[in-house]
Order: structure tokens, then C-alpha cells, then sequence
């Protein structure tokens, strides 16, 4: 056992690396552990964000880990074709996976699996203990009865090209596919001239997605866009959580007093699964108040947490219009008609920061669902238990 550290992060994913990162940055005295149970820190992800989805100042701290910006985005839908404004920026997990490295070397501790965490300790399986007066643990979903959760479940390959694609900007949905068992998009990130990142996507009520299924579903498009797959250069796959609705008390009583982050909080945009946003904020937030003990920590990041929550009671509207309201091969139907509206507020939607006016146009007028089915969904607010990430 040993106590030479200040802060020990448990998981070295997107939350926890970016606040000791921002600690580093803070605080270079304080001294961070980070436990990563993966071969390498970050795990095999690309995390994307748009330009209003931080502040200036967020932007610049961040901004050696950024991989890839684009000056606009595509979306297509059967009916609709749009190219919208705003920058948007990717993190490559591989980077950010250097950056950790290179900041912590020996204090970055990959191959770890965790048998027990509390508040201030940390006991991993083959019996080696530390101790600090702050554990946060950021290992990504647990399970909660106490939350609805719907999922945005995808499989993604990067791919070197033998031609040229000819794409200047992301396109961020491409609904112009078949739909299947819920709302079903492509996801296409222009890397490089002749490299892509393209993700089968889809809204479906479980975290389960038939992977070879994808993989020919990728295929299928590429070949559609005349695009010439040569080199499958790395393949990744992820299910984040979409929150219908949900018992926020009792899902903080099941925390028990231990500070955590990311997912694992539930700190993500209840919409779109994003969490980067939400994360570089919260590291902000701890980092304006460490040192301090585990108890106090845990409290402060749980009033952070219950009023973003509250921030997003709009959403989780949302997503059971999405989920609960129409028929799984229609849904592509809200999201065709929310993309019609203003860019202005498209954006202010991304960031989170809809306003009244906002939140009164996207509801009105007829939906794109039936009107009995639209209203059970606006009146559903319990969770639904048992279905498991």
C-alpha cells in the first residue's frame, strides 16, 4: 500500500484523462495515478465535437489533442440535403492516448483490473493497493435500474481508399439508407483525401448490434458512393447511452459517496451520446477544487451532475419521441424534420443550450409521429428496468 499520490483516476478514458490533464495543467505539483484496465489508454474511439460546443478558452487548453476540423457538415435524408455551418473537430483516442503518455509516463498504469474502489483507495486484482484522498472512478456505463436508456450503437472502420473520395466535410447522417429495427444513419469523417472513417449507426432499444451485419452495411455504402475500400486500417465499435428518463435520486443514492465522472455520472448529452463537452467542463470543475477530500469532491460533482440533468429534462422529451412514439423503420422522420430548422438553433441544440423559443419551435406544429403515440411518450417519465448495457 501506498499513499504518494493526491488523485487516483480509475479508467484512462475521455472523462478522466481530460481532468488530469486539466490537473496537470492546474496543479503540475499534484500528483496523478491513472489505472487503465486496456493495453493503452483512451481505447479505440474517435470523439467529435462542434465548434459552439465549448468556450474559448476551453478550445485552447484542448486544442493539442485535437486531430481533425472541418469547416462545416452534410446531412441527407430522404426528403432533404443540407450542408450546415460551423466547425467540427475530432479526437483520435491514439492521440490522446501520446498525450496521456507523454504527460504522466510511469503514473499512467495500463493492463490494471480493478477488484475494489472506494473513495480513497484503490485495490486491483493481483492484491496491489493505493490509497489518496481522492479516488474517482471513470470506468464508463454501469448499469442503473433507476434509468431508461435507449442506445446509439454503431460499428466503425477506418479506411485507406485506392482513389481519392472527394469529400470536403463530415457528413453526419446519411439516412438515406435502408432504416431496420430503429432510426439508422452513416456516419462518414473525411481523415485525410483518400482516408475515411465511415459508422454504421443506429437508434435502437438495445446496446446490441449484429457486427458483420455493419461491417457488409459499411461496404454496401461505400460501394454506393464509389468509394474504392483498400486498406481496413482499425475498426471500432461503441453503444452510448440515449436517456429516456429516469429516477435521478435513487441513482445517486446507488454512487454511495464515490466520486466518478463520464458515463459513469451520467454525464453525457442525453441526445446525441456526446460527452466530450460535458467532460472537459466537469474537468474544469474539479480542478477548481482539488485538493480537497473524496466526500466533498463527490458532492460537488453530484450537484454538477443533478443540474445538468435538470438542463436536459428538454431532450430526454426528445428521445422518447424518437424511441417511444413512432415505428422503428420511421423515426428517420423526426430527425429529417428537426434538421429542417434554423442552423442557429441546430447548433444551440448540439451544445445543449436550446432556449424557450428554441424548445417551443421544435415541438410545434404537427409531428412527424402519430398524435396519440406522441403524447404517451411526452407522458412517460419512469424508468423502464431491464434492459442492461
Amino acid at each position: 500500500m501506498t499513499s504518494r499520490y493526491d488523485v487516483i483516476l480509475v479508467g484512462a478514458g475521455l472523462a478522466n484523462g481530460l481532468i488530469a490533464l486539466r490537473l496537470h495543467q492546474q496543479h503540475p505539483t499534484l500528483k496523478c495515478l491513472l489505472l487503465e484496465s486496456q493495453p493503452q489508454a483512451g481505447g479505440n474511439h474517435t470523439w467529435s465535437f462542434h465548434q459552439d460546443d465549448l468556450q474559448a478558452d476551453q478550445h485552447r487548453w484542448i486544442a493539442p489533442l485535437i486531430t481533425s476540423r472541418w469547416s462545416g457538415y452534410q446531412v441527407r435524408f430522404p426528403a432533404l440535403q443540407r450542408s450546415l455551418p460551423g466547425d467540427y473537430f475530432s479526437i483520435s483516442s491514439a492521440t490522446f492516448a501520446r498525450q496521456l503518455r507523454a504527460t504522466f509516463g510511469d503514473d499512467l498504469c495500463t493492463g490494471c483490473a480493478v477488484q475494489q474502489i472506494i473513495p480513497n483507495s484503490v485495490t486491483l486484482a493481483d492484491g496491489r493497493q493505493w490509497q489518496a484522498p481522492v479516488v474517482i472512478d471513470g470506468r464508463g456505463v454501469q448499469y442503473s435500474p433507476h434509468l431508461s436508456l435507449g442506445y446509439q450503437v454503431f460499428v466503425g472502420q477506418e479506411w485507406q481508399l485506392a482513389q481519392p473520395h472527394g469529400l470536403t466535410q463530415p457528413i453526419l447522417m446519411d439516412a438515406t439508407v435502408p432504416q431496420h429495427q430503429g432510426y439508422r444513419f452513416v456516419y462518414t469523417l473525411p481523415l485525410s483525401s483518400d482516408r475515411l472513417l465511415i459508422e454504421d449507426t443506429h437508434y435502437i432499444d438495445t446496446p446490441l448490434l449484429a457486427q458483420e451485419v455493419a461491417r457488409q452495411n459499411i461496404a454496401d455504402y461505400a460501394r454506393q458512393q464509389r468509394w474504392h475500400l483498400s486498406l481496413l486500417i482499425r475498426e471500432e465499435r461503441g453503444a452510448l447511452p440515449i436517456t429516456l428518463s429516469g429516477d435521478i435520486d435513487a441513482f445517486w443514492q446507488q454512487q454511495r459517496g464515490q466520486p466518478c465522472s463520464g458515463l459513469r455520472a451520467g454525464l453525457f448529452h442525453a441526445t446525441t451520446g456526446y460527452s466530450l463537452p460535458t467532460a472537459v467542463t466537469l474537468a474544469e470543475h474539479i480542478s477548481s477544487l482539488l485538493p480537497t477530500d473524496a466526500a466533498t469532491l463527490s458532492q460537488h460533482i453530484e450537484t454538477f451532475a443533478r443540474r445538468q440533468w435538470r438542463q436536459q429534462r428538454f431532450f430526454r422529451l426528445l428521445n422518447r419521441m424518437l424511441f417511444l412514439a413512432g415505428q422503428p423503420d420511421q423515426r428517420w422522420r423526426v430527425m429529417q424534420r428537426f434538421y429542417q430548422l434554423n442552423a442557429g438553433l441546430i447548433g444551440r441544440f448540439y451544445a445543449g443550450q436550446l432556449t424557450l423559443t428554441d424548445k417551443a419551435r421544435i415541438i410545434c406544429g404537427k409531428p412527424p409521429v402519430p398524435p396519440g403515440a406522441a403524447l404517451r411518450a411526452l407522458l412517460t417519465t419512469q424508468p423502464q428496468t431491464g434492459k442492461k448495457p
